[in-house]
């Protein structure tokens, strides 16, 4: 008790200061920073990430490609810019940044710098040679140490896994497309637009057109199925619609608009093998994110609707543009240390999350009217490599680039340590965390574990108190209790004794006081 009160005086000391030093904060960033208390109301918070670098492509030196003496030539008509770029992914074993140029339709390949490296707008042994619209990529290493590349050539209707054998030439491996032959694709087009394998070689595409989740191929080309659909959510509309089929006559069935499942718009695998999805629909909050184990089912919840929350919790309006954006998740990143990553093409937002989908930060910003550093007008994919976040505008035709602040890398060490159950050692950068920032909600939690850990039950009941965490508050107060029934059991027991003696002393007293009657027996 006496350890929450000196946390909590020092915290509200400290208000004044943070309200400044938040102020001040967010006056350096594009962006207002806050956070989500514990009653789910936005407040501000110190800042997780600033703005790094903001790089365009002639800071990439992409005016290579079009110089016949340079070896990374392609054409004297190659752009020097991007164009409507629509993903970006980072291959950690080559240390390597690979964009889906979709404009220009091209392939760039980027060092760690985001310097060019190399560049491809053919696919070498294809009878489709040049990409149209190539709108999404995956990148792994083959045992030769070559990259292996898995491209989503959109309007070409295929992804292609192909090798780079040199700074500017493809070679194809294998094509992926619709087969016409196979029952279960009944999709009248196939036009993927993102991509990925896993471990076994299994090929994932999103399809916009496909509702039954990510289009899957065996390694060899041959179509598998669906993999990891998502479900109806259920509006009052849906209801509705439920209850009166039961009542409605064929005719009125078949004029019945069908409710079928949202397609999930973009993914990313984790070290080990997890597959994250995120769907970019408006208004969604039934699977906006999911994490789907090998059979394709959301393993943080497979039986009733999706408790966790992503995104925004309320609509919210920016100072900067005075607009107010609805939630639209477009993509998501698993970064080194787990951390969950979300791209809201609405708001311009990245809103990370530990693995325990504890909200960590929320940072950057939408602004239409300006090319102000850390805003976006068309923020089309997230990567990320270390403690820096990248995130490709189509629009600006720009990547951006997040560095962590100091307060950023406290909470990472601190959320680290509470993911992995260490409590206690997670104490002291949790007590940091809030001399900075008296209303990160998450670091009383933490408090609050590590107190529990430690047997201080009645400290651990006053955090969770603060946190709004009933489930372990109640924990906390049941070992409390009986803590305290087994330390004063013989006081209590004494006590006990003394009243019943009490009690059975004065009945006699009063019986022995109670007057005879008159002329009775």
């Amino acid at each position: 008790m006496n350890k929450f009160k000196k946390t909590l005086s020092i915290v509200l000391a400290a208000g004044l200061v943070f309200s400044t030093t938040a102020v001040a904060a967010s006056a350096d960033e594009p962006y207002v920073s806050y956070n989500y208390d514990a009653w789910n109301d936005a407040i501000p918070s110190q800042s997780g990430y600033r703005v790094d670098e903001v790089v365009a492509g002639s800071s990439m030196g992409l005016d290579r490609l079009s110089d016949p003496d340079d070896e990374l030539f392609l054409s004297e008509a190659a752009s020097d810019s991007l164009s409507g770029a629509s993903d970006i992914y980072y291959e950690s074993e080559l240390d390597e940044f690979w964009v889906a140029d979709t404009g220009n339709n091209r392939i760039l390949r980027l060092d760690a710098d985001l310097n060019i490296i190399g560049a491809y707008d053919t696919v070498s042994g294809s009878d489709t040679e040049n990409f149209s619209s190539p709108t999404g990529l995956y990148v792994t290493v083959t045992d030769d140490g070559l990259p292996l590349v898995y491209i989503a050539d959109t309007s070409n209707a295929r992804v292609v896994r192909a090798i780079a054998e040199t700074a500017t030439l493809l070679t194809v491996d294998q094509e992926f497309v619709k087969t016409e032959d196979s029952a279960l694709y009944t999709s009248s087009t196939f036009n993927p637009t993102k991509v990925l394998a896993d471990g076994s070689g299994n090929v994932y595409a999103v399809e916009s057109s496909v509702t039954q989740g990510a289009v899957e191929f065996a390694s060899d080309g041959e179509f598998k199925g669906f993999y990891g659909a998502n479900r109806v959510e259920v509006t009052a509309a849906v209801v509705a619609q439920r209850v009166w089929r039961m009542f409605a006559s064929n005719e009125q069935l078949a004029s019945m608009e069908r409710n079928v499942n949202v397609e999930f718009a973009n993914f990313d695998i984790d070290s080990e093998g997890f597959i994250y999805t995120v769907t970019e629909a408006a208004n969604t909050s039934t699977d906006a994110v999911k994490k789907l184990n090998p059979a394709g089912y959301n393993i943080w919840d497979t039986t009733t609707g999706n408790e966790y929350k992503f995104g925004d919790l309320v609509d919210f309006t920016t100072a900067e543009v005075d607009e107010s954006f609805e939630t639209r998740l477009t993509d998501l990143v698993i970064s080194d240390n787990m951390n969950i990553n979300v791209l809201d093409y609405e708001s311009g937002r990245i809103f990370q999350y530990d693995q325990e989908n504890n909200l960590l930060f929320v940072f950057g910003s939408k602004n239409s009217t300006s090319d102000q550093e850390g805003t976006f007008t068309a923020p089309n994919a997230i990567e990320s490599r270390g403690e820096k976040i990248y995130v490709i505008d189509g629009k600006k035709n720009d990547i951006t680039v997040f560095t962590e602040t100091q307060f950023g890398k406290m909470v990472h060490e601190a959320a680290d340590l509470y993911t992995e159950g260490k409590y206690e050692e997670a104490q002291e950068p949790w007590e940091e965390v809030l001399s900075r920032d008296g209303g990160y909600w998450m670091a009383y939690m933490g408090l609050g574990k590590a107190a529990l850990n430690e047997g201080n039950y009645e400290e651990a009941m006053d955090y969770f108190e603060y946190a709004e965490d009933n489930e372990n508050y109640d924990k906390a107060y049941q070992y409390y209790r009986e803590e305290f029934l087994s330390r004063h059991f013989t006081a209590i027991i004494v006590i006990l004794l003394i009243i019943i003696v009490a009690i059975v002393v004065w009945r006699i007293i009063a019986r022995r006081k109670k007057p005879k009657k008159k002329g009775g027996k």
